[in-house]
């Protein structure tokens, strides 16, 4: 099988922008970019009218001025919330960003994005169709920003598969499974990403042996990502943009 292939960067920002912006937003891309990074990670699931949009959370209390679930609220209302605030009252007033705006976002930024799908409990085809939807029916500039998925679901890497087959995925999970290597082809993945601290650095030179890329969350301290690299380790996502400097590696 020929895997379609995402250039990783090594660095790549969590949520947009880590520690030092809100999360999911615009407002964190911008900084990302300033600070040199070429890619990013962003979480994104559907709206109660079935608009994809970037958001962590089922539900709207940590990181907005709202409540309630986000399956349960039309777009209208997501965008009206206050998704900055909570961070800093320097960021008051950032919106929850629709993905299409994000990926404009990304093209005019020259950055690279790793969407993770996060559906909402019960949504795992439905979120991942609509935004493997968006992009393959897109006739917009922003398809040529190179995009990989990853989702935790299994399912959710299916649907998206069924949509949108050309576009990479990387299959996400916290400790790397026996049947690693058979949960990837099942799904056709590009490559895999795990939690760092569920890792033995063994696994990190038997996968990389077996030609796939290993990113692995979340790492915020500089000697950790240098001994990550030193075992294979091909990429890895960080909160801390400020203690990395990408345009050294």
């Amino acid at each position: 099988m020929n895997r379609p292939r995402w250039d990783y960067a090594r660095l790549i920002a969590h949520r947009c922008g880590g520690a030092l912006a809100p999360e999911n937003t615009l407002a964190g891309l911008q900084l990302a970019a300033r600070l040199g990074f070429r890619a990013v990670e962003f979480d994104v699931m559907l709206s109660a009218d079935g608009v994809p949009l970037l958001i962590h959370d089922e539900t709207l209390e940590r990181t907005t001025d709202g409540s309630g679930s986000v399956a349960d609220t039309p777009l209208a209302r997501l965008r009206q919330l206050d998704a900055g605030r909570w961070h800093h009252r320097a960021f008051a007033g950032e919106r929850l960003p629709t993905l299409q705006q994000t990926l404009a976002a990304c093209l005019d930024l020259g950055l690279a994005a790793n969407i993770e799908i996060k559906p909402a409990a019960g949504l795992e085809t439905q979120t991942a169709s609509a935004v493997a939807r968006l992009i393959e029916d897109s006739t917009q500039a922003w398809r040529d920003v190179p995009l990989l998925f990853s989702s935790f679901s299994e399912q959710a890497l299916a649907a998206a598969r069924a949509v949108a087959p050309a576009l990479p995925r990387a299959l996400l999970v916290e400790a790397i499974p026996a049947d690693w290597r058979a949960r990837l082809q099942r799904q056709e993945c590009l490559a895999l990403h795990c939690a760092a601290s569920q890792l033995q650095l063994a696994q990190a030179a038997e996968i990389g042996a077996a030609g796939y890329p290993l990113a692995c969350y979340t790492v915020n301290r500089p000697e950790e990502a240098e001994r990550l690299f030193a075992a294979g380790v091909t990429a890895i996502f960080t909160d801390r943009l400020d203690l990395f400097n990408p345009l050294r590696g």
